[in-house]
């Protein structure tokens, strides 16, 4: 009988080991569970790890309710307290999601992307407008800037960051310089005597017809190809290519064309509290260039709004010209040359985008630069168009609340219903690019 229950034994010995395996494995398993877990935020602590103290939180980062600031963006006092470097300057932004921008390596100049462009500009702007200029066209394939600066422009706190910046030159509006383009070639032409010695908008036509001959030359002595005259309350707008770049545009223009036209598109603002033009419009007008002929007559009532002209300011665009030989500029829109008739075209959908009178403080910086009578005779002298001279009447002769509400009449889009009749029939029309740029900067 003792021989019958021996095997019994073992049975009962694997039974009672079992609850013992199995709490085991469950320590064993919810030691991994919690080890796995602590491992695996360990190593993505390490990947996000960038040194200095801490890592940015790529959801903080592009967060809608987390708006950096542009680069230049500060105040001229800000940049005018600051002792840090160039470099440092230019880089304040806490953003690293655009870090191309560090120390603005865009530096095209020993390298073989073609074709080489630049802009000459004319200005007395501060760097919180011409920064965000200079960097939007620097992305999409400007080479190399001239900068003919006075005023602010010129002052020693903003011309130390211009010449801190790779492919910008500096040229400053001095006696010297008045005296050599007083012996140019261009000085002593008939066509442009007519707006000698007048004030205002003649003396700044002068300046720069100048300067874009003295630019010339300079781009021919840096290697370009192409040359552009653009304000700094303008951005070209290169519709149309695959990687909005405007070397892309002008590298599919046939050798036999001289010059290209960019019709300009008019800042349309929607506010009367615009503060940075460039990040906060995105409608424009169209230029007639780009309307069927119908749509532009048909609404053209509409598209005025009781001001003079289809535009509140200029209406035939820029141009860019290819640098050769006997090249001289015709105005500050177009380029000509001396020994031929340019072969000349327009661009079908490449636009100049012109922010004109987008802030309301625009009224009154003309009228400050200006030492004209409001009157309509004395402002024949100071201004070329019509919705100059009514503006700078109104700014010198209306109260705030008057002139705010003369913006408003004549300036700011607030009837809805035009607004999207206009957009339907492509008067009017969204561009958002430039936006985009500047925010993700």
């Amino acid at each position: 009988m003792a021989g019958l229950h021996h095997p019994v034994r073992p049975t009962s010995l694997s039974s009672s080991s079992s609850p013992v395996s199995a709490q085991n494995f469950a320590t064993k398993l919810f030691l991994f569970l919690t080890i796995l877990p602590l491992s695996l935020a360990l190593f993505a602590f390490v990947l996000q790890w960038r040194g200095g103290g801490g890592f940015e939180d790529p959801v903080a980062r592009w967060s809608p309710d987390h708006r950096l600031g542009f680069p230049g963006m500060q105040s001229s006092a800000e940049f005018k307290r600051s002792n840090a470097p160039v470099s440092d300057v230019l880089c304040r932004s806490p953003s690293s999601s655009f870090p191309y921008f560090r120390d603005w390596k865009f530096d095209y100049n020993g390298s073989d992307l073609g074709p080489k462009i630049c802009i000459t500009t004319s200005t007395s702007a501060g760097l919180e407008q011409i920064l965000p200029w200079l960097f939007y066209h620097k992305v999409i394939g400007i080479t190399y800037f001239f900068l003919f600066v006075e005023g602010k422009a010129a002052s020693p706190h903003v011309s130390k960051v211009l010449e801190g910046i790779p492919g910008v030159k500096v040229i400053y509006r001095t006696k010297e310089l008045e005296e050599q383009q007083s012996r140019s070639r261009v000085w002593n032409e008939t066509w442009l005597a007519s707006f000698f010695y007048k004030p205002c908008n003649y003396e700044l036509f002068v300046k720069q017809s100048l300067n874009m001959e003295m630019a010339i030359v300079m781009a021919r002595d840096a290697g370009m190809d192409w040359i552009l005259h653009l304000d700094t309350d303008e951005l070209i707008h290169p519709g149309g290519t695959r990687e909005y770049s405007v070397r892309e545009l002008l590298s599919d223009i046939p050798a036999n064309v001289d010059m290209v036209v960019f019709p300009n598109y008019e800042s349309s603002v929607e506010r009367d509290d615009v503060k940075v033009p460039f990040t906060e419009v995105s409608m424009f007008k169209k230029n007639y260039d780009h309307l069927p002929r119908d749509t532009y007559f048909g609404n053209y009532k509409e598209a005025t709004r009781g001001n003079p002209n289809y535009f509140l300011t200029y209406g035939n665009g820029k141009s860019a010209a290819r640098i050769q030989d006997h090249l001289r500029p015709n105005g500050a829109h177009r380029w000509h040359n001396y020994m031929k008739s340019p072969n000349e075209i327009k661009l079908d959908e490449a636009a100049v985008l012109h922010y004109t009178y987008a802030q309301y403080s625009d009224l009154t910086s003309r009228r400050d630069r200006c030492g004209c009578k409001p009157t309509k005779e004395d402002v024949k002298r100071c201004f070329m168009l019509e919705f100059d001279r009514a503006a700078f009447i109104v700014a010198s002769t209306a109260t705030e609340e008057e002139m705010l509400r003369w913006y408003r009449e004549h300036v700011v889009w607030m009837d809805k219903e035009i607004k999207l009749k206009l957009l339907r029939k492509g008067i009017l029309t969204r561009i958002y690019a430039p936006m985009v740029s500047f925010y993700c900067a």
